[in-house]
């Protein structure tokens, strides 16, 4: 039976494993390899031997409503988008409620973890930790790994000739930025069109000669403010898009996406995108195309070479004079603490069960947290991962038969291996992935049946915001405050903006209820017809279970 559970790293994804434990009755005892809580989040101006950690003007891009824990809003009077100190206040804030400092060691690495001779039948690993130069060694029941996917920088030189025998500049990684300053009054090419990617460049803008950035991809740019003032991710994370997106062909889907991007500004103009492409991506930038309108950033294509001065490009166009060059690569990950016997049954997170179990292993006590890209919050997705893993620990929840597992793994991973560096390779739909981990915990509410007992709620949950709390409504670790949590997440939402308050006569809370009335209905009824009736390649189960 798992009792005592090692959490290696006391970032997010850390602290809402041991507090999982502590919900679930178990024994957690964290290692953290620095002084303080927060990952990548605690920003520091020193790289403290390697340490990632986020560029000091970073902000959010998913709002304090889709991120926070399920159980533990962020504070009303916070911003909907965090700076990185705030967010790291709110992790003291959620240490300090639910009493889990004391369970973290702090200034000790984990160096290995390692399966005890005794494994196939106590499922015990063997952990060696040092502290301070003191090496120790302790046995655990299970292990849940939170190291999360930023670990070693990616920098594909071998794809950049001429960048480190020829280019007489400088070049970095993006893990070394840390403000703009630095780059003041100098030429600077930006490689990599990433969330990162587009907030270097803008920031770069500000103070360099000339900021150059280079896509190899076509790029969909939106903003963190969508209709109406509200956040992106409020309006458009929601199980009524969700359901259309199932519903309605991807074509059409791809079509009414493509469009919406569009009413912003049109891509293809920009160079960024068009909407003929079928491979894309998708980054958070509000300031990005004034950048490229005003001619502060420049938009070229994929680097070819490098000269001792210049950048070749791979429609022959040459940027001369360049100063740095900037990667904004991404990183990979590689758990070099974990025995090579466990490393070797997996390569990446695609050849885990449900992102998180290695299938092959005797017994399921090892459980990797946080190594999955969402497109929404991966802090949601991690909390999610934590409860259901605790909950298996625990003896609550079960995991299907080896065979059963390898087939899921098998069934779900795509044949060709890509870039480390592109994120799609992590990247899932947020709904899908927190309904699935929560189906598997038993937590996943269920819409037609709140819509018999409860239907204002029904309609919040079904046409309003897929919030955390939604989780947290039924199953084990049900709290009593996600219905008056789901009900008021717009009203947190702007408390914040009522520093100023003005005359408002338009209140569109009561035709906003008239329509989710008529259709939720038509919303039902269709997927009822079309689950009798299926259209050729539709398949049933792709669908959201309401």
């Amino acid at each position: 039976m798992v009792r005592r559970v090692a959490v290696i790293g006391a970032g997010v994804g850390g602290l809402a494993s041991i507090k999982c434990c502590l919900d679930e009755g178990l024994e957690p005892t964290c290692f953290e390899r620095s002084e303080d809580i927060g990952g990548l989040w605690r920003y520091t101006d020193s790289m403290d031997g390697g340490r990632i950690s986020v560029y000091r003007s970073v902000i959010t891009n998913t709002s304090k409503e889709m991120s926070c824990f399920s159980d533990f809003p962020c504070p009303e009077d916070f911003p909907s988008f965090l700076p990185h100190g705030l967010l790291l206040e709110y992790f003291r804030m959620y240490s300090r409620h639910f009493d889990l400092l004391r369970h973290i060691r702090f200034r000790t690495t984990a160096l290995s973890v390692r399966k005890r001779p005794d494994f196939a039948t106590s499922g015990q690993w063997e952990v060696v930790t040092e502290t301070n130069g003191i090496r120790e060694s302790h046995v655990f029941d299970a292990v849940m790994v939170c190291a999360g996917h930023f670990q070693e920088p990616y920098l594909p030189l071998a794809f950049f000739p001429g960048i480190d025998t020829r280019f007489k500049g400088q070049y970095l990684h993006s893990q070394e930025y840390k403000d703009a300053e630095a780059f003041r009054g100098k030429r600077v090419l930006v490689v990599g069109i990433g969330n990162t990617g587009g907030d270097l460049s803008v920031e770069l803008s500000r103070v360099a000669a000339k900021v150059f950035l280079s896509a190899r991809s076509n790029t969909w740019v939106v903003s963190r403010v969508s209709d109406h003032g509200f956040p992106f991710d409020m309006v458009n994370t929601t199980r009524f898009n969700h359901f259309l997106d199932w519903f309605l062909p991807s074509a059409v889907t791809k079509r009414i996406r493509f469009q919406k991007f569009n009413s912003w500004f049109n891509h293809a103009n920009y160079g960024l995108a068009s909407t003929k492409s079928s491979n894309f991506k998708i980054i958070i930038n509000e300031e990005l195309p004034f950048c490229l309108l005003s001619g502060t950033v420049v938009l070229k294509p994929k680097v070819r070479k490098f000269t001792e001065s210049s950048a070749v490009f791979e429609d022959g166009t040459t940027e001369e004079n360049i100063d740095v060059v900037l990667f904004a690569t991404g990183y990979s990950f590689s758990f070099a603490f974990l025995e090579e016997s466990v490393r070797s049954l997996f390569d990446d997170n695609r050849s885990l069960y449900k992102r998180v179990f290695p299938p092959q292993l005797e017994k399921p006590t090892l459980a990797i947290i946080g190594l999955v890209q969402l497109t929404g919050s991966v802090m949601v997705g991690a909390e999610m991962q934590a409860r259901w893993v605790t909950g298996i620990f625990a003896g609550w929840n079960k995991l299907p038969p080896t065979s059963k597992m390898m087939a899921d793994v098998l069934k779900k991973k795509p044949p060709v291996k890509r870039n480390p560096s592109e994120r799609e390779n992590l990247k899932l739909s947020f709904i899908s992935y927190t309904d699935e981990i929560a189906s598997c915990a038993g937590i996943k509410p269920s819409v037609l049946r709140l819509l018999l007992t409860d239907p204002r709620l029904a309609l919040a949950i079904f046409f309003g915001p897929c919030t955390p709390y939604q989780y947290r409504l039924v199953g084990r670790g049900k709290w009593s405050g996600a219905r008056d949590a789901i009900l008021t997440q717009w009203q947190r939402t702007l408390k914040p903006l009522r520093t100023r308050v003005v005359e408002d006569s338009s209140d569109g809370s009561d035709s906003w209820c008239w329509m989710c009335l008529l259709a939720l209905p038509v919303a039902l009824t269709a997927g009822f017809l079309l689950s009798r009736h299926p259209w050729p390649g539709w398949s049933p189960r792709a669908g959201p279970q309401l």
